[in-house]
């Protein structure tokens, strides 16, 4: 089982809104029913499958460690890890003000289903709106 203290300083690192999980929630999260975590160095992508449905919850990668690929490694592993759960589909939400996140995504084939408008609010109490994002599992 992963440290998760050490997972929530990661998570830290890459949030203010939505606001980083402590190491409880990402435990507790990681240990339900469907779960789907993959951890790697510097980084880590959780999620959970329900029936052929997968939802991405987050995934966080270190500062130090961006820009080398490990986002990438991190969607496969999540990609496969729900796909082998009987998943046939996934989505997630990401801050409209996430750039790299989004780039992400759309690199890997996530294509734009909806808008949750004003879902999550900064430190200064901005609203931001999520994007929804959908792809087929390969």
């Amino acid at each position: 089982m992963p440290e998760f203290a050490a997972l929530a300083q990661i998570h830290a690192k890459c949030f203010t809104h939505p606001r980083p999980w402590s190491a409880v929630e990402l435990r507790d999260l990681a240990s339900a029913p469907g779960a789907v975590l993959r951890v790697l160095p510097g980084g880590f992508v959780l999620g959970r499958v329900t029936l052929d449905e997968a939802e991405l919850l987050s995934i966080a990668v270190d500062p130090a460690a961006q820009r080398q690929g490990l986002g990438r490694r991190l969607m496969a592993a999540f990609q496969d890890g729900s796909a082998a759960l009987g998943a046939v589909s996934a989505f997630l939400e990401v801050a409209e003000d996430n750039t790299a996140a989004r780039a992400l995504y759309a690199a890997e084939g996530w294509q734009n289903a909806g808008r949750r408008r004003g879902y999550y609010r900064t430190a200064a109490g901005t609203a931001v709106d999520a994007l929804v994002l959908t792809r087929r599992l390969p």
